[in-house]
């Protein structure tokens, strides 16, 4: 993916697996492990939240075992933490929000940028400023029927990510609905959670997506 532009990136990503893996709570130790059973599950997305222990340590001990995978971090919500993430390797911010100021600097910078957004015009918004794809956060109140009625007013091509409390059992009516893939929180992987029993997790999403 190094020889890609962030647009190139993302789509070769989703294209092999529209999963971005949320490890809110990881630590750096357990960051390789995890990290292998993820990559070996087929997730080709891994992200890193801001609010988990030393969440830089963990991005960059995972982008020098996997550079061919998409990695960076999530809940970014100042354009400075963007500069961190991407000193410390990452090539993902995914925020929670729709924020210019994080946009525009992960774009200088050359990363991928997914905005969370919960509504039209903010959806709207955060394309027009460049956003490569759309977090459609909390997905507890954004429902398919409103992803369908998203995906119809905006630019087909765009990525539609519902993020927030999906499972295994959640995707197919999404799917339907006309999303592109899913961010997976707390069902994937949980703080303290083996990387024998992510990678169980992994593939239970992997099978349910690909049914």
């Amino acid at each position: 993916m190094t020889d890609l532009n962030p647009s190139e990136t993302l789509a070769q990503a989703l294209h092999q697996l529209p999963l971005i893996a949320i490890l809110r709570g990881l630590t750096p130790t357990e960051a390789p492990a995890t990290g292998q059973a993820l990559v070996d599950s087929g997730f080709a997305i891994i992200e890193v939240p801001l609010n988990s222990p030393a969440p830089l340590q963990s991005i960059k001990a995972l982008t020098a075992l996997f550079p061919q995978t998409l990695i960076g971090a999530g809940t970014v919500l100042h354009a400075q933490q963007v500069m961190d993430v991407h000193a410390a390797g990452g090539r993902l911010v995914v925020s929670p929000n729709f924020n210019p100021a994080v946009l525009a600097k992960a774009l200088a910078l050359g990363m991928v940028v997914l905005p969370g957004v919960a509504s039209p015009s903010e959806a709207f918004a955060a394309l027009e400023a460049g956003a490569h794809g759309l977090k459609l956060f909390p997905a507890e109140m954004i429902s398919p029927s409103v992803v369908k009625a998203l995906r119809a007013v905006l630019p087909p091509a765009t990525a539609l990510m519902p993020v927030g409390g999906i499972t295994p059992h959640t995707m197919s009516a999404y799917r339907s609905a006309g999303a592109t893939g899913f961010g997976l929180g707390s069902a994937l992987y949980a703080p303290g959670r083996s990387a024998h029993d992510v990678r169980l997790k992994a593939m239970e999403f992997v099978q349910a997506f690909r049914a």
